[in-house]
């Protein structure tokens, strides 16, 4: 009985994720930093010490584990066809699995599909990162996806102080800016699903408002809110919650660096697709993959 769990480890450009899967249910067990990217950048190929550092990973897990899905994100898109090749060769003939490279699309699809699990209405689903959003229209089954290259990297960019332990810039000039570089759907839906980073952990820390999800059950998205207590609350985020106090608090202080940025992004989504209420979650695309 222990081997008929199933593992998936999802290498990113700097963090390395184990999950594994038993039935629905999703467990987190490991998070490994190898800094493919940080060393990718200066030298224009996979680091040596960094692909053994992974191999090795993988070579420890297959003691517990039969079934193991590896699959690589970011970095792993960028590379050269030849090094690619080289790279998937030599962790096959180490390992024996093979290293399965996801597409943007792929991912995004994965994730909406791993919040959307238990809805059975018409929903909208952002999947917000540091370089691009993603919103998807989801009635039973994706019906658009619109995805646009900007993230709170360029929001951050344009309006520093969001960092700050107050912002001075107020959230209606910060979504003004943001309103002109998004792409968003003429579709319109009630319900907003935040996915694709830590939107629950923000919620749950951040000291804004939030109550039970009453819409449908999912463990993995317990909680919700309704738009107006998301705007002021939002307000309140910017104005009056101390950042440094957050972050004397947790465990990964550089996280809430681009909170108020992504606050003013989810804002602007949600109005101009008239939502009511908001789910936040740290669903990610290991829970769409857990189907396959």
């Amino acid at each position: 009985g222990e081997k008929m769990r199933k593992l998936i480890i999802e290498v990113g450009s700097t963090c390395t994720k184990l999950d594994e899967v038993n039935d629905e249910e999703i467990k987190r067990i490991n998070e490994v930093t190898i800094e493919f990217k940080r060393h990718f950048n200066k030298t224009k190929k996979l680091d040596d010490n960094d692909v053994l550092k992974l191999i090795n990973l993988v070579k420890e897990a297959q003691l517990k584990y039969d079934n193991i899905f590896v699959c690589g994100t970011s970095i792993f898109r960028i590379l050269e066809q030849k090094t690619k090749e080289e790279f998937i060769k030599k962790f096959y003939k180490e390992t024996g699995l093979e290293f399965n490279i996801i597409s943007q699309e792929e991912e995004n699809k994965y994730t909406v599909e791993g919040t959307t699990r238990n809805v059975n209405s018409k929903v909208a689903v952002f999947i917000g990162g540091g370089g691009s959003t993603e919103i998807a229209i989801y009635d039973n089954g994706i019906k658009e996806m619109c995805n646009t290259k900007i993230g709170v990297i360029e929001v951050m960019e344009q309006y520093p102080d969001l960092g700050e332990n107050l912002a001075t810039t107020d959230v209606k000039t910060v979504r003004e800016w943001v309103k002109t570089k998004l792409k968003v759907h003429t579709q319109k839906a009630d319900v907003l699903i935040l996915a694709g980073g830590g939107h629950m952990k923000f919620a749950k820390n951040s000291g804004i408002r939030f109550e039970k999800n009453i819409l449908f059950e999912d463990n993995q998205e317990p909680i919700m809110m309704d738009i107006n207590t998301r705007k002021i609350d939002t307000e309140r985020y910017y104005k009056e919650i101390s950042l440094n106090e957050i972050r004397s608090k947790v465990n990964d202080p550089e996280w809430w660096y681009a909170t108020r940025a992504m606050c003013a992004m989810v804002l602007e989504v949600a109005d101009s697709l008239d939502v009511k209420y908001i789910i936040p979650t740290d669903i990610s695309m290991v829970y769409g993959l857990a189907n396959k």
